[in-house]
């Protein structure tokens, strides 16, 4: 039964009744901002399902994947006074100032935990190749992530570092762009187009070559030609050559280098269809806000921008591009940030889907709901699987606390994060006297000298890598069981980043703050801020002891 009232529609979903037999309303309609869907008892939020999203069922060979519709937005949706008109093309259009706010859409376990990729619509040829790389189940970022950027919305990523965002955007880009989206006869037809069709901005030289790295792990020797990386650090005559000599679809940089090149004229990314900002809330900071500018402003073309050309764009085709911004944490920067540069973005989590505004605006009258709102996804950004502790010591003692948390907790690979680089290499010497393999990371070292390191430590020839903020974003060391704060971190978010680097997909790990007396307040804070148990211990005869709080 369908019933028409005034300027709202309502749709009454029974047993025998789908969405596609709703013969005069238009698929525009069936996810507009002022409808709900009922089940059969009349109750609302009735379990989601991806057919009911918008995806066909991939196993069915009469069906395919439909891009390019009209985007659809999966969220909770609240009825309000809006005004209605009804254009020729028999869609619904909303004035934007009627558009209630929208609450984010707990979608459990049910549409979302995907059991394999196949059930997401990929391609087969990409899915034999994750198999060969030993993926076999997405992880639930994937699951919330690929279906929603394979239907054409802009997105921004969220989820706790090690669970998986690298792939949930380089999946559905790579079913859709090289030799991986199609059967071999189709990939031979397109095997001619040799516009550059993605572009990845990574804050850092090693999230960079990581990123390249993954996506080469999937395209194979044969075809890693078609991925291009433009960081900074390295020849830029060289990458300019490979650019002109490999023709690749991807490019994956740092803003700097993108910006250089590009503005020398040998990049061309006005055709391009996917630009992802990874690591975004990093790369608004003001050291890139230059870089950045010109980037947003010449890959592809912002959705409805209405942007009249100037003199550089001037004849040079544009394509609506779709943004990808992905992060473990999304401050309210972020979020102006993706409202400006995208269209209607949504925020997908691992198991959410739902409008970004509800990060801007959260609900509820209470004049502190904002920070409440940002702790909450902050200690969302944590991996779920960490033990939290701290420990006080004096500052002239906290090396040698920190080579009896090592030894207590038994830790293999260890990262250990101090705040100001000069004192880097003394906290390396002197556990080096005490018969540790450890080993400096910093900005200053020449790039040769970062890689050597980073090879070492991921194959477990250095014990204990001294690091500063530099490593907290991007350093990807699956094996990682003990994070250690020496220094403790500015605020919520920055810990969160440090303790990323261990418990990644699953695994378990440990996080230890070495802090004085009088900094103890500090980690009370962050733990009510982070809403995790920081429990006290101390390390005695190489075990450690919980301590009761007083």
């Amino acid at each position: 039964m369908t019933a028409l009232v005034a300027t709202r529609f309502l749709f009454l979903v029974g047993k025998t009744l789908s969405l596609k037999k709703l013969p005069t309303i238009s698929k525009a309609a069936s996810f507009h901002k002022s409808a709900y869907v009922l089940n059969q008892f009349g109750t609302k939020n009735a379990p989601l399902t991806l057919e009911s999203l918008g995806f066909k069922n991939v196993d069915d060979p009469t069906t395919s994947f439909e891009k390019h519709k009209v985007r659809q937005v999966v969220s909770t949706l609240q009825i309000v006074q809006d005004q209605v008109e009804v254009i020729k093309s028999k869609k619904v259009k909303v004035k934007p100032k009627a558009v209630a706010v929208e609450n984010p859409v707990d979608i459990g376990s049910a549409p979302f935990s995907a059991k394999s990729f196949s059930e997401l619509g990929l391609p087969p040829l990409l899915i034999e190749a994750l198999k060969r790389e030993g993926f076999n189940v997405p992880t639930d970022v994937q699951s919330a992530a690929i279906p929603t950027i394979r239907n054409n919305h802009d997105v921004v990523i969220q989820s706790y570092t090690g669970s998986g965002k690298t792939l949930a955007y380089v999946l559905p880009i790579l079913s859709e762009v090289g030799p991986l989206k199609g059967s071999p006869v189709d990939n031979k037809e397109s095997g001619k187009k040799t516009d550059i069709e993605a572009v990845i901005i990574a804050p850092s030289r090693e999230l960079g070559m990581q990123i390249v790295r993954e996506i080469e792990k999937l395209l194979g020797p044969e075809n890693k030609r078609f991925v291009q990386q433009l960081v900074g650090g390295a020849n830029k005559s060289r990458q300019e050559e490979a650019l002109r000599k490999n023709k690749p679809l991807i490019v994956v940089g740092t803003p700097g280098r993108i910006a250089e090149i590009s503005s020398a004229g040998k990049l061309h990314t006005h055709g391009c269809r996917y630009l992802v900002l990874d690591e975004v809330d990093q790369l608004l900071s003001f050291t890139f806000r230059e870089d950045m500018h010109r980037i947003v402003e010449h890959v592809g073309k912002k959705p409805n921008s209405g942007r009249t050309p100037n003199s550089e764009t001037l004849g040079k085709k544009q394509v609506e591009r779709q943004t990808i911004m992905v992060s473990a944490t999304v401050p309210f920067a972020t979020v102006r940030a993706a409202s400006s540069w995208g269209r209607d973005p949504l925020l997908v989590q691992a198991k959410k889907v739902g409008p970004l505004e509800s990060v801007s605006h959260p609900p509820g009258p209470n004049p502190g709901s904002d920070l409440q709102q940002s702790n909450t996804m902050v200690s969302e950004s944590l991996p779920p699987s960490l033990k939290h502790y701290y420990c006080v010591s004096r500052l002239q003692h906290k090396v040698d606390t920190l080579r009896r948390c090592v030894h207590a907790l038994d830790a293999k690979t260890v990262i250990v994060f101090m705040n100001l680089t000069d004192q880097l290499k003394d906290t390396v010497f002197k556990l080096q006297a005490r018969g540790l393999v450890a080993e400096v990371l910093h900005g200053s070292l020449g790039k040769l000298a970062r890689s050597t390191i980073l090879k070492k430590f991921k194959n477990g020839e250095i014990r204990i890598l001294v690091t500063n903020e530099l490593s907290a974003r991007g350093l990807d060391v699956a094996n990682c069981d003990l994070v250690v704060n020496v220094d403790l971190p500015t605020d919520s978010v920055h810990y969160a980043h440090r303790a990323g680097r261990t418990g990644r997909l699953g695994r378990k790990g440990s996080v230890v703050t070495i802090c004085e007396e009088s900094e103890v307040f500090v980690v009370k804070k962050l733990q009510r801020q982070l809403g995790v148990g920081i429990q006290s211990c101390m390390f005695v005869e190489g075990k450690i002891v919980i301590q009761e709080e007083k």
